[in-house]
């Protein structure tokens, strides 16, 4: 099971409006699929251009790694060296922090992963969280 292009939009419409709910800051929010290609972007007018790279880059090293954004900043603190090193290997587009959300199926498989830049890592992962469980999804911050 993949992540449909209705789906991405509930979960980018449902983090923004969390966002807002909590009076963050312009958020931006992307979704990709298994394989790390874009389904889905918003940038909240406000948001600073260069949002996507960073938003992208949460999602992507979740999805390239099976590894949450919480558990890939814990790793980059513990082991500095390897995830340079994954950072390299990927062309520096990942960025270790939280806000970048992996999305499992049922069966535990990676179906894709959310990111979200704007606040705090902490706060943009919450705003992501309230979208994904809006899209009826389950999210591993």
């Amino acid at each position: 099971m993949g992540i449909s292009l209705r789906k991405a939009r509930t979960i980018i419409r449902k983090t923004l409006e969390k966002g807002r709910e909590m009076e963050l800051k312009p958020l931006s929010v992307v979704v990709l699929d298994a394989g790390g290609h874009v389904i889905a972007f918003e940038r909240e007018d406000g948001a600073a251009p260069g949002r996507f790279a960073i938003a992208h880059g949460k999602a992507y090293g979740s999805v390239m790694l099976g590894m949450a954004g919480t558990a890939q900043m814990q790793r980059a603190e513990g082991q500095a060296y390897f995830m340079a090193a994954v950072n390299g290997v990927y062309g520096g587009q990942v960025v270790p922090v939280p806000g970048g959300v992996l999305l499992r199926d049922r069966k535990g498989a990676v179906i894709g992963a959310v990111g979200v830049t704007g606040d705090t890592s902490d706060n943009d992962a919450a705003a992501a969280m309230a979208g994904i469980e809006a899209a009826g999804l389950a999210g591993e911050i």
